[in-house]
């Protein structure tokens, strides 16, 4: 895919962006990080100003639950190499410029209220949450495979999806009322970006048909989160997915199924042989998916029943 193609994409495509812009920032709210945060209830930590150090036993939370928190915040942590990756991609001139930047600024808060949050409630071992964060961000991160905007859209509205729900099923795990409630604001952040991004991938499906299917096939089948460069990701991933908050069952269920539904890709037409070839890649990868997902499910059940 050619410069001069990428470019004709955007052209065609900014006057989706300006529409879709102006109704985010009419049906977005904006809040204030710093009023979901128990600073009330926050105690001094060891260092200069000769408070206690973190206790493993300080914690309230639920062991995959911490996992989550931490995987989320040192996610956002990386938004400077999002930020990066996307305003290459996308531009950061006109609306597209736009776009980029008032996202970015709202991701912002996500990773200073989390970190706070966590800070406050004693809810992680600080020392390593911020060990973590420095090693995570020095390795930054890398867009995989994002041949065109197409790809990149593709990508964001997958990840957007997939992260509202992370986020909102470690608040109801979490045990802690002003925990969830953090959370399902973070939340709703991610679904009116995950909308605008899915509004966009629409209408590139109508002006680009067989590269927005490829570009989509190509993303699901080889989707990661963006925190799996994080150190331990793995362990960490394991359990936050045998707790339920993220799963081949969550992502197959609630992100993969739900988006090609709502983007009609199964009943497509007006393909050509490249864009009908992506679409039954599609197809596949959704059937190997609920596989994976029930193949997991049984294997969660047995584990919590001690088989």
């Amino acid at each position: 895919m050619t410069a001069t193609s990428a470019d004709s994409m955007l052209r065609e495509l900014e006057p989706s962006v300006e529409r879709l812009l102006n109704r985010h920032l009419n049906v977005a709210q904006d809040w204030l990080p710093h009023q979901y945060v128990p600073w009330g209830e926050a105690r001094d930590f060891d260092g200069p100003w000769g408070g206690d150090a973190w206790e493993p036993e300080q914690s309230a939370l639920p062991r995959a639950v911490q996992d989550s928190l931490i995987i989320n915040v040192l996610t956002e942590d990386n938004l400077p190499s999002y930020h990066f990756e996307i305003a290459i991609r996308l531009g950061r001139d006109g609306a597209w410029g736009a776009w980029v930047h008032r996202w970015t600024a709202e991701e912002d808060r996500h990773s200073f209220v989390l970190r706070a949050f966590l800070h406050a409630r004693r809810a992680v071992d600080p020392v390593v949450l911020e060990d973590l964060r420095l090693r995570n961000m020095a390795s930054g991160w890398f867009s995989r495979n994002w041949f065109t905007p197409l790809h990149t859209l593709a990508y964001a509205t997958v990840q957007e999806l997939a992260t509202r729900h992370a986020h909102r099923n470690t608040g109801v795990l979490c045990g802690d009322r002003l925990g969830e409630r953090l959370m399902t604001r973070i939340a709703a952040d991610e679904n009116l970006h995950m909308l605008f991004y899915r509004e966009l991938l629409a209408d590139a499906f109508q002006a680009f048909p067989d590269d927005a299917m490829t570009a989509l096939a190509d993303v699901l089948g080889d989707f990661r989160m963006p925190g799996v460069g994080i150190p331990g990701f793995g362990s960490r991933a394991a359990r936050v997915a045998a707790a339920g908050i993220y799963n081949p069952a969550v992502h197959h269920e609630h992100v993969v199924a739900p988006l090609l539904r709502t983007l009609s890709v199964p009943a497509a037409t007006g393909l050509g042989p490249v864009g009908r070839q992506a679409q039954e890649r599609i197809g596949l990868h959704e059937e190997q998916l609920k596989s994976r997902a029930a193949r997991a499910r049984d294997l969660y059940e047995r584990t919590r029943a001690g088989r």
